[in-house]
């Protein structure tokens, strides 16, 4: 019996806990796989956001078509009178329209405030259109600038993903 005893109380005598050197193994361990990821998942989000850009590239696309089709002739005015009646829904990252005329109704400004001033390339005209979308979705101080054309053409002017 006394044997038995011995045993058991040798088992809980070798149990012990992680010391201090472990745990800061595994910390730093963590911050370092922490610090691999970050980059990547912040590169994730600013594609994620340039999503956004495409479903409403093709949303104006389509608004200047139809808006084309019954007055022969494409718009700089995205919403309100003489306006192609794109209103954009929800909450928009990039900033829409032309660079000159009024905020909601020839641009509208997305949650990362980027100038109008960068839609300088967008034009309407009987012909022809383009609107550009601008937005610097990794916050280095270069936008992202798409635009999209009466060919449903998108292409990207200025890719802030590339740096």
């Amino acid at each position: 019996m006394l044997g038995a005893y011995n045993v058991a109380q040798g088992d809980s005598m070798n149990k012990r806990g992680f010391t201090l050197l472990e745990l800061m193994v595994v910390v730093v361990i963590i911050a370092i796989l922490a610090m691999v990821s970050v980059p990547s998942f912040s590169r994730f989000l600013a594609k994620a956001k340039r999503a956004e850009v495409y479903m409403n590239l093709s949303s104006i696309y389509a608004a200047q078509k139809a808006y084309w089709a019954e007055n022969g002739k494409y718009s700089d005015v995205l919403f309100g009178e003489g306006g192609i009646g794109w209103k954009p829904e929800g909450q928009l990252y990039y900033t829409y329209g032309f660079a000159h005329g009024a905020e909601g109704k020839n641009y509208f400004t997305g949650k990362l405030q980027t100038a109008a001033s960068y839609l300088s390339a967008a034009k309407a005209d009987t012909n022809s259109f383009v609107i550009v979308a601008a937005g610097d979705i990794d916050g280095d101080g270069t936008p992202d600038i798409m635009a999209v054309d009466q060919n449903n053409k998108i292409w990207i002017v200025q890719d802030d993903l590339s740096n």
